[in-house]
């Protein structure tokens, strides 16, 4: 299976300065993972790498859009699928680096998009409880023991997968590995930044003050010169909350305070999800940057798997 190293957490911190780094020191190719930086012309609000930092690695997925176009995650899975193939070919390392978590799950789970693949929380949360009381291991033999070619696909390790797998077979009463565009697609590696709330919240804040500075309320007014509130790329989080209050400028403050508050509450749910969906290892970069070099040698363990 092909390699893929993604790249997760909340905003601001620190998920492009890694990504970097990483495609650097393993000859990697970066893919964004955010449905925010695909939009031409959307750059202060989407925290998109700056032509400095693409100039430093290749990056993928962004500026792929204009503003009134659509940018669904079926349509990002149909790229990534093509991106992989073709960075694993020329000797690179395929990195996705972003917080759009159903992105990441569909890519490499195989969901059934248009419905998602199905599922049973409490069946899920069964197997999650026989994985932390027995061991991944264990629970990957019960799998092996049903479906040998799904566990074939899936790490011993990767309890995740694993119950993903058990899951689906449980409810449909059919073979993972016969679930139509379902099952491990890739062996997959996610490294997840974190900080303390306190220090993310105020990073989340002063990052958003920045980019009013940097002409954010500028970048609104060209999206609603193109369009508005009737835009696709409309909805993200910086301009649905500027959008309104354009032509009031009394109200410009709360506006951007309110950008703050959603971008908060936007990490604590990318938080939650990441833990909750994924087997991801923590780090954190920002009090701890002497992480990164366990951070490159896991990388290292991991490419020579």
């Amino acid at each position: 299976m092909e390699k893929v190293l993604a790249i997760v957490g909340p905003t601001a911190v620190g998920k492009t300065a890694l990504a970097i780094d990483l495609a650097q020191k393993f000859n990697g190719e970066i893919i964004s993972g955010d449905s925010m930086q695909v939009y031409r012309h959307l750059d202060i609000g989407t925290a998109k790498a700056t032509p400095a930092e693409q100039a430093q690695a290749i990056h993928h997925l962004i500026d792929v859009r204009d503003v009134d176009q659509q940018f669904t995650v079926a349509q990002f899975v149909a790229t990534a699928q093509k991106l992989i193939p073709a960075i694993t070919a020329r000797g690179h390392l395929p990195i996705i680096a972003g917080g759009t978590g159903f992105y990441l799950q569909a890519l490499f789970d195989g969901l059934k998009l248009g419905a998602e693949a199905p599922g049973d929380p409490a069946v899920r949360d069964h197997f999650r409880e026989i994985a932390k009381e027995k061991g991944a291991a264990y629970l990957w033999q019960q799998l092996a023991a049903q479906d040998p070619q799904a566990a074939a696909k899936i790490p011993v390790n990767n309890s995740r997968r694993t119950v993903r797998a058990l899951e689906v077979i449980t409810v449909t009463g059919q073979l993972f590995s016969h679930q139509a565009n379902g099952g491990p697609q890739y062996d997959e590696l996610y490294l997840a930044l974190n900080t303390d709330r306190d220090l993310l919240y105020d990073r989340i804040n002063r990052r958003v003050d920045l980019m009013a500075q940097n002409g954010l309320v500028d970048e609104v007014r060209w999206l609603a010169s193109q369009g508005g509130s009737d835009l696709p790329a409309a909805t993200g989080i910086g301009y649905r909350e500027i959008l309104p209050v354009l032509d009031q400028p009394k109200r410009l403050p709360a506006a951007v305070a309110q950008v703050k508050q959603d971008s908060r509450h936007y990490a604590k749910r990318q938080l939650t999800w990441f833990r909750n969906q994924t087997t991801a290892t923590w780090y954190d970069l920002v009090q701890h940057p002497e992480q990164q070099a366990t951070i490159e040698a896991r990388v290292t363990d991991w490419l020579k798997a």
